[in-house]
């Protein structure tokens, strides 16, 4: 059964194909459902449409992992990592650090 969530973030994406917070929604709709490979995808999109998405990468990462796409994961981190130091966003900071030290 599709769920609702998802039908409608994707549908909203037609309407609009730059509206960053219906990727981010879309991707973490997805990850709940354990459809990491797809929510990875959307979650590029939203980085690519705003890069300065700070949750995004960090929520790319995590798809990412589970996903066993270690190397892009490492790439995303280092990325997210500067986009939320920037940003002063310290708790996805905080999370990619750690996440950073998953991966050394």
């Amino acid at each position: 059964m599709p769920n609702p969530r998802i039908e409608a973030l994707k549908r909203l994406l037609q309407i609009d194909p730059n509206d960053e917070v219906a990727y981010f929604g879309l991707g973490k709709a997805l990850m709940d459902e354990g459809q990491f490979g797809e929510a990875a995808a959307y979650l590029e999109q939203c980085i690519k449409v705003k890069p300065t998405y700070s949750a995004a990468y960090l929520a790319l990462v995590e798809s990412l992992l589970k996903i066993d796409n270690k190397d892009r994961a490492r790439q995303v981190c280092r990325e997210g990592h500067a986009v939320s130091l920037k940003n002063g966003d310290m708790q996805v900071t905080k999370k990619i650090e750690a996440l950073q030290a998953t991966l050394a």
